[in-house]
């Protein structure tokens, strides 16, 4: 029988009906990909023995990070701050930062990588950067893309297969400084970071826009292509030693 790479997915933080819940669209992108997602609601006890079920490790999108976890102030843009979810995802992030398991980081999953290395954050981006790109609609928020601009000789650059392309964006808050070891491979035009990878691990990769949501586009499906071929390896790797 075919083994599928297992996916591990982080979640939103438990709402008022008392649910875990996250947006389809990332398990679509998995499953299209060739992988098994399983969710991982931020109540977990144990981040360690994640590791022994997963060969693949998303880190989603969703609210804030509290600023004070790295230095930052809170303000009215702050918002869907979450203790529960910041403290396991920021565990979990520390955890996958010297795993040899594929990490993905979406977003707010980007987010919470830089911060678990030690970086920091833009709080609210139109402070730092105006208003020459939008990367989330207001009134009502929703997503909006704009375009990107990606380092030649990167990791991402050869999986998306292109150097410039457009991206579904919804966010407010973005790396600020990062940690050396990560290496930004993309850009906005207003030169907000877009993505980094990582060259201490074997497979980690970690983008600000959303490419879930770009079902269509062969460039943003080939980031979860190239995610699940990697886990997938990993497993095949493990299961020949074992």
């Amino acid at each position: 029988m075919k083994k599928f790479p297992i996916v591990g997915i982080t979640t939103y933080n438990r709402c008022s009906a008392g649910e875990y819940r996250l947006n389809g669209a990332y398990i679509d992108a998995v499953q299209a990909a060739g992988g098994i997602p399983i969710l991982l609601p931020p109540n977990q006890l144990d981040p360690a023995s994640i590791f022994d079920a997963v060969d693949g490790l998303i880190f989603s999108g969703g609210g804030d990070i509290n600023p004070e976890l790295y230095g930052g102030y809170v303000d009215r843009t702050v918002y869907s701050v979450n203790a529960e979810r910041d403290n396991f995802e920021l565990n979990l992030a520390k955890l996958a930062l010297r795993a040899d398991i594929p990490v993905l980081g979406i977003c707010r999953g980007m987010q919470i990588l830089n911060v678990a290395s030690g970086g920091n954050l833009v709080v609210h981006v139109p402070d730092a950067y105006g208003d020459e790109i939008n990367h989330r609609q207001e009134n009502p928020i929703c997503p909006i893309e704009h375009i990107i601009k990606i380092e030649p000789d990167s990791r991402l650059a050869k999986i998306m297969g292109t150097t410039a392309t457009k991206v579904v964006s919804w966010h407010h808050q973005a790396v600020q400084t990062m940690i050396p070891g990560w290496q930004i491979v993309a850009r906005a035009p207003d030169g907000l970071i877009e993505a980094m990878e990582y060259k201490y691990h074997p497979w980690m990769v970690a983008v600000q826009w959303h490419p879930e949501l770009s079902p269509k586009s062969l460039a943003h499906c080939g980031i979860f292509r190239a995610f699940v071929e990697a886990a997938a390896s990993k497993f095949m790797n493990y299961t020949k030693s074992a």
